[in-house]
C-alpha cells in the first residue's frame, strides 16, 4: 500500500510548490498562536492560493474558538481540519468538513479509545506530544505502542525524518506519515534536500 505523505508547518510558497512537485499528498498550515510556524490569515491565504489542485490543504488548530475555525474556512481553500488539543468529537464535526484528530501518544493516550470516540474522523494522527502540548517538537514515541486499528486510518507523526521513516513505516504500517521539524533547517523554514530525501524514502519503502 502506498503510504500518504503530509508535510506540515508550511510558511513559504516555494516549500508548498516543492511539496507538490515531489509528490506529497498534503501540506499543513498552522493556526496555533504559540507555534513558531503559526500563520496570519493573510500569509495562509497566500499559501492556499498558490497550492495546485489535488494537493490537500490542511488547517491545523489546537483548542481554537469556533469563530477562529470558521474565519479560516471562510477566508481560503481548506480541505481538511486537524485538531491537536482537547477538542470534543462534537466540536470537530461541527464544521461539516473532513477532520483529523491528533492523539497525544507522548502522554500515554489510548489510541483505541480515540478511535472509538472520533470514529467519524478521516484519520487519527499519532504524535509524540503529551496532553496539552502542541506537536512539531521533533521527538518520537515508542512505535510498538500503536494498537491495531481498522478505522480511522492512522497517520504517524513525531520525530520522523529521512533516516528513520522507513523503520517507522515497517513498524506501524500507517496509512500516512506527517513531518514538520524533520525536514527543516529552522522552524517553518523547510530544507529542500531534507524534503526530497524524506519523500523519496517514503516512496521507496512504500513500493518495496
Amino acid at each position: 500500500m502506498r503510504v500518504r505523505i503530509k508535510l506540515c508547518g508550511m510558511m513559504r510558497r516555494e516549500d508548498v510548490a516543492l511539496a507538490s512537485q515531489l509528490g506529497a499528498d498534503a501540506v499543513g498550515l498552522v493556526f496555533y498562536a504559540a507555534s513558531p510556524r503559526c500563520l496570519s490569515l493573510a500569509q495562509a491565504r497566500d499559501l492556499a492560493a498558490s497550492a495546485p489542485a489535488l494537493l490537500t490543504m490542511t488547517a491545523v488548530f489546537m483548542n481554537p474558538a469556533r469563530a477562529d475555525v470558521e474565519q479560516v474556512l471562510h477566508s481560503m481553500r481548506i480541505d481538511v481540519l486537524q485538531f491537536h488539543g482537547e477538542e470534543s468529537p462534537e466540536f470537530c464535526r461541527a464544521f461539516g468538513r473532513a477532520y483529523v484528530k491528533a492523539v497525544p501518544m507522548g502522554g500515554g493516550a489510548d489510541a483505541s479509545d480515540y478511535a472509538r470516540r472520533y470514529a467519524d474522523a478521516c484519520a487519527l494522527l499519532l504524535d509524540s506530544h503529551a496532553h496539552g502540548q502542541p506537536g512539531g517538537q521533533g521527538a518520537r514515541f515508542a512505535w510498538n505502542r500503536v494498537p491495531p486499528i481498522a478505522w480511522p486510518p492512522l497517520i504517524l507523526a513525531g520525530g520522523l525524518n529521512a533516516e528513520n521513516v522507513a523503520d517507522a513505516i515497517r513498524s506501524v504500517h500507517p496509512y500516512g506519515v506527517d513531518v514538520s521539524s524533520g525536514v527543516e533547517s529552522a522552524p517553518g523554514i523547510k530544507d529542500q534536500r531534507k524534503m526530497s530525501e524524506f519523500v523519496r524514502e517514503v516512496q521507496r519503502v512504500s513500493t518495496a
